[in-house]
């Protein structure tokens, strides 16, 4: 959608991603965490709009030349429009310019949608976390993208 613009993540956000956490997670992250990872130097985050209204996040760390992508969420109002797309290639574009060669996450087995859109970006399954997720002990994929 031409009208998504992508931002970096500034504190005045915090209150839109905190909501969007809450309807997207069972185990959303505190305010205090979202406030620490403004600070944090490994952290890289990007705010989605539309029409100046946040609708979705993403962010990850970069440890020497790896990322690993922490959490991107879209709104559920806002899914399917091509916000979560806009994140993920903003996330790996980062990657590239801070010179990073490999990106990593972990997905529900659950959420065939993410492991979906991660799939048409270069991510493979190269494993699985047992019991990764406290909520309910499912189990995570890990998948990463070589080679950026």
């Amino acid at each position: 959608m031409s009208d998504l613009v992508v931002c970096p993540f500034e504190e005045k956000y915090i209150d839109s991603i905190l909501s969007i956490e809450k309807l997207s997670f069972t185990d959303p992250w505190s305010k205090d965490s979202m406030e620490r990872e403004l600070n944090n130097n490994f952290a890289r985050y990007v705010v989605v709009k539309l029409n100046d209204k946040v609708i979705g996040y993403g962010g990850m760390w970069i440890i020497l030349d790896e990322g690993h992508i922490t959490n991107i969420a879209v709104a559920p109002e806002y899914r399917c429009i091509g916000a979560g797309k806009l994140i993920l290639k903003s996330l790996i574009n980062i990657c590239k310019k801070e010179k990073v060669i490999s990106l990593t996450l972990e997905v529900r087995v659950s959420n065939t949608i993410a492991q979906g859109l991660y799939s048409k970006f270069g991510f493979v399954t190269e494993g699985i976390r047992k019991n990764y997720y406290a909520d309910n002990n499912e189990n995570a994929l890990i998948m990463w993208k070589r080679d950026i």
